[in-house]
């Protein structure tokens, strides 16, 4: 199975994904956003497969994330906004080929193996 781990190796929840997926056996690639960015295509699948939409994807404690959402932002605007400023988007994101999850908390990564 391909685990894909879209990770910030800043952040604490995003270490504890990807050990936890080690522990459970699996070796995801990981993807550091921060250094190459999104794209189009990426968001609006990784959107589309969390279920939570664009929106959702956004990091709320992010003052330009919560700006967009207050505001009432569209789909293209949150997605021009990610690509932007790639921060903006929550992290873990772990896609396999079940689905994808945003990984808080972080046992939420098992769902999707």
């Amino acid at each position: 199975m391909s685990v894909t781990v879209f990770h910030n190796p800043k952040c604490s929840t995003s270490r504890n994904a990807i050990a936890l997926l080690r522990e459970k056996g699996v070796e995801p690639t990981v993807v550091e956003y921060l250094k190459i960015g999104w794209d189009r295509a990426t968001l609006e699948r990784l959107a589309v497969r969390t279920g939570v939409g664009m929106a959702g994807l956004l990091r709320k404690k992010e003052a330009d994330a919560k700006a967009l959402l207050d505001a009432g932002a569209n789909e293209e605007a949150l997605i021009a906004a990610a690509i932007a400023q790639p921060i903006l988007i929550e992290r873990p994101i772990v896609e396999t080929n079940k689905g994808a999850v945003i990984g808080r908390p972080v046992e939420r990564v098992l769902d999707v193996l």
